[in-house]
């Protein structure tokens, strides 16, 4: 019997992803890819609207990955915090994490990490929500990075709504720059972030994000 016109079309929407640069991937590895990348807990709704899979089915396939990276004692799991679903590292396995993190061959920082740690050094005191408006991705994790090595802290909390946490950089960012303080710093080029990055932090702050940023609150 044909369907009404009001009536939804309860099959999968065929995926708009291109296939071509290479094979195609199981539904657990995409999910696995995702998760990987993500800097933030992601929604079982987002990823099944990503993936344009059914909710249900995705919820289930997360729960599966959990139980599979336990059952093998894998150096990763995956937990349903804050709303969404992230990776995170085995609790055991931190001692080792912490040692490889004070080796001065994983003191390099990413890309990510950079543009971050620009962004806080020309424009702070700054909030993580601002931040990512420069950037144009969620940067909590590139944030943490840096407050684990000592580059930044949080240096207080702005006006307004939600009181968002202002970040600045510290006394060991001053010293590893090699000047004496902050009106030292060299001016931007295209080589330290992108372009766009540039471009991003010599223009004011939307009005409707430098302060109403409730959205941004860790959950």
């Amino acid at each position: 019997m044909p369907r009404s016109r009001s009536e939804p079309d309860p099959r999968p929407k065929r995926s708009t992803v291109s296939k071509a640069n290479g094979p195609d991937m199981n539904n657990r590895s995409i999910l696995e890819a995702i998760l990987f990348v993500a800097e933030r807990p992601v929604p079982a709704s987002e990823l099944a609207e990503v993936t344009e899979r059914p909710r249900a089915e995705v919820e289930a396939e997360l729960a599966a990955m959990a139980a599979d990276y336990e059952a093998r004692e894998a150096g990763i799991v995956l937990k349903e915090v804050g709303g969404g679903w992230r990776l995170f590292s085995h609790p055991q396995a931190r001692p080792y994490l912490e040692q490889f993190a004070a080796s001065p061959a994983a003191t390099r920082l990413s890309q990510a990490a950079l543009e971050t740690l620009s962004v806080v050094a020309y424009r702070q005191p700054v909030t993580r929500g601002q931040v990512s408006e420069i950037r144009g991705v969620d940067s909590e994790r590139s944030l943490h990075t840096l407050e684990r090595l000592g580059l930044v802290s949080e240096i207080g909390t702005a006006p307004g709504p939600g009181s968002p946490i202002l970040y600045g950089t510290t006394e060991t960012f001053v010293e590893k720059l090699g000047v004496n303080g902050l009106d030292e710093l060299p001016p931007l080029a295209d080589h330290v972030p992108p372009p766009q990055v540039v471009e991003a932090l010599e223009r004011p702050f939307r009005p409707d994000t430098a302060i109403d940023l409730r959205d941004e609150e860790d959950s």
